[in-house]
C-alpha cells in the first residue's frame, strides 16, 4: 500500500464527519438491556468453537488527558488485590456458562495499565485462567498493553514464563511539549529501555502505538515522532486518529480546542505516516496498523483472513471472545455482551454469584450481513461481493442499492471502484475508510446532526 497520489488536504477535510471506528457492528450505542441476562447466559452456553479471551485491567495511577478507555485511578494497593480476587470469581462463574474444554487461541491484557500490577498479581491471573480454561493452543497469540512508566524486569519473566507472545507499547508521541499537555512524560529512553527488555526475552511482536490529531502536534513534529518510533524497529505500528469527545470524557475537557491540528494537518500528518513508513518497508494494514511484510497480518491479508475486532486487527477470527473484568465487552458469532462500568454494581453483581453483565445486543440477520461487509472493508479495504451473495443468499446489488447509490460520490472522486465482483478501495480512498464504511450502516440515520455521537473521521 502506498500512497504515490498526494491527496488534496482541503477536499477530504470536507469528509470531516462523526462516525463510527467500527469496532463492532451494531455500535455499543446500539448496546442496552432489552438483550437480558438470561439471554446472555443463553448466547453463551450456545456458542462452540475457539475462545479468545480478553481482561481487563482498569487502574492507572493517574489520568493521561486523551485517554479515552474505561478507568480507575488509584494508588491503593489493596484496590488492585481486592479486584484480583473479583476477577477469580468472575472466570468460576464464566466457567459454569462455558464448555472450558473449548480450545484458547487467543489471550488479551488490557487497562488501564497492567502491569500497574506487581508481577505475582499478573502470575496469579494468568495462571488462575490456565486452571479454569486449560486447552490452550499451541499457536495462541498472548498479548499484552504496556505502559513503559510501568514496566521491570519481574512482569517480563511472568510474561516469558507464561508464553507470551506479542506486547503493545503506549507511546502516543515523543515530543515534550504534546508530553506535557496530555500529562503523560514518558522520555524516548524510558521507551527504548522497555523494548529492549521484551527483545532479551524472546518477545517475537513488538507493537508500538502512536497518537496523531493531539494537542500542540504539527507535521513536523510527527515526523520526528515517527523517526523516534522507527528507531525502534517495532513489528507493527499502530497508528490511531485521536477522538476527541469531551462530552464523554471529562480530562478531554483541559485541553485548549485551538491547539488541536485542523482536519487537514491530520490528513497531512496520516500521509506522511503512510509515505515514510512504507518507505521503511513497512505495509498498511486496515486503517491504522503497519506492519513488516513478514508479520502475519500481511500474509493474512492475501488470504483473505483478516478481521477487526475490540483489540483491533488479528488472525484469529471467528473466535468467541469473552470479556472479563471491570466494561469488558464480549463477543460471539450474533451478540455483543458488555460488563458493567460501575466499580461497585460489579463487585455486587459478583457477590451475588451473577455475571458483572450490564447490557448488550443480540445481532439479526441483517446485522450479521452488515458487519461482514462493514468488517471486511474496514480489514481488507475490499468487499468480495460473491462471497457475501454466497453467505447470505442475497443479490448484493439489489440488497445494498442505497448503499452502492452513496458510494458513487466516492467513486466519482477517484477513491473507489465497484463492480459486479467487488468493492475496491483505492489508496487515498483508505484514509476516508470509515465514511466509506457508513453507507452500510443501517443505523447512522439515527444520528445524523448528532454532533456527540462519535468522534470525528477526518
Amino acid at each position: 500500500m502506498n500512497t504515490q497520489a498526494k491527496i488534496d488536504l482541503e477536499k477530504f477535510s470536507r469528509y470531516s464527519r462523526p462516525g463510527p471506528r467500527y469496532t463492532s457492528y451494531p455500535t455499543a450505542l446500539e448496546f442496552s438491556d432489552a438483550f437480558g441476562y438470561d439471554d446472555y447466559l443463553e448466547s453463551l452456553r450456545s456458542e462452540t468453537g475457539p475462545l479468545s479471551l480478553y481482561v481487563h485491567l482498569p487502574f492507572c495511577r493517574s489520568a493521561c488527558y486523551f485517554c479515552g478507555c474505561n478507568v480507575v485511578f488509584t494508588s491503593k494497593e489493596s484496590k488492585l488485590s481486592e479486584y484480583v480476587d473479583y476477577l477469580k470469581r468472575e472466570i468460576d462463574l464464566l466457567a459454569e456458562q462455558v464448555d472450558t474444554r473449548r480450545e484458547v487461541i487467543q489471550f488479551h491484557f488490557g487497562g488501564g495499565t497492567p502491569t500497574y500490577y506487581k508481577a505475582f498479581e499478573l502470575d496469579e491471573i494468568v495462571s488462575y485462567i490456565k486452571k479454569r480454561f486449560p486447552n490452550w493452543s499451541e499457536e495462541a497469540e498472548v498479548s499484552v498493553e504496556i505502559d513503559p512508566r510501568f514496566f521491570n524486569e519481574d512482569q517480563m519473566k511472568v510474561f516469558a514464563e507464561h508464553g507470551f507472545n506479542r506486547i503493545s507499547f503506549g507511546v502516543q508521541d515523543f515530543d515534550e511539549r504534546v508530553q506535557q499537555e496530555i500529562h503523560r512524560i514518558q522520555p524516548y529512553e524510558t521507551t527504548k529501555a522497555a523494548v529492549d527488555l521484551a527483545r532479551r526475552y524472546g518477545i517475537g511482536s513488538i507493537n508500538t502505538d502512536l497518537i496523531y490529531g493531539l494537542p500542540y502536534q504539527s507535521l513536523e513534529s510527527f515526523r520526528h515522532t515517527l523517526q523516534l518510533a522507527r528507531s525502534l524497529d517495532p513489528d507493527r505500528l499502530a497508528v490511531f486518529n485521536y477522538a476527541h469527545v469531551p462530552w464523554l470524557k471529562k480530562t478531554m475537557r483541559k485541553f485548549d480546542e485551538t491547539t488541536i491540528p485542523s482536519p487537514e494537518t491530520k490528513l497531512a500528518i496520516l500521509q506522511y505516516t503512510i509515505d515514510y513508513l512504507t518507505a521503511e518497508g513497512y505495509e498498511m494494514i486496515g486503517m491504522d496498523h503497519f506492519t513488516k511484510p513478514e508479520d502475519e497480518l500481511f500474509g493474512a491479508i492475501a488470504k483473505g483472513e483478516l478481521h477487526r475486532n475490540f483489540q483491533g486487527y488479528t488472525t484469529k477470527g471467528g473466535a468467541n471472545l469473552l470479556g472479563i473484568g471491570l466494561t469488558s465487552i464480549g463477543e460471539g458469532r450474533d451478540y455483543y455482551a458488555q460488563n458493567t462500568k460501575n466499580m461497585k454494581e460489579y463487585e455486587a453483581a459478583i457477590d451475588a454469584g451473577r455475571l458483572p453483565y450490564e447490557r448488550g445486543v443480540k445481532l439479526s440477520e441483517d446485522d450479521r450481513l452488515r458487519k461482514s461487509v462493514i468488517m471486511e472493508l474496514m480489514a481488507n479495504f475490499a468487499v468480495d461481493i460473491p462471497r457475501v451473495e454466497r453467505e447470505f443468499g442475497i443479490d448484493f446489488a439489489d440488497y445494498f442499492a442505497d448503499a452502492l447509490d452513496r458510494l458513487k460520490e466516492f467513486e466519482e472522486a477517484g477513491l473507489l471502484h465497484v463492480d459486479p465482483e467487488a468493492i475496491r478501495v483505492k489508496p487515498t480512498g483508505t484514509l476516508l475508510i470509515r465514511n466509506i464504511a457508513m453507507p452500510f450502516d443501517a443505523y447512522m440515520n439515527k444520528y445524523e446532526g448528532n454532533k456527540k455521537s462519535f468522534s470525528k473521521t477526518v
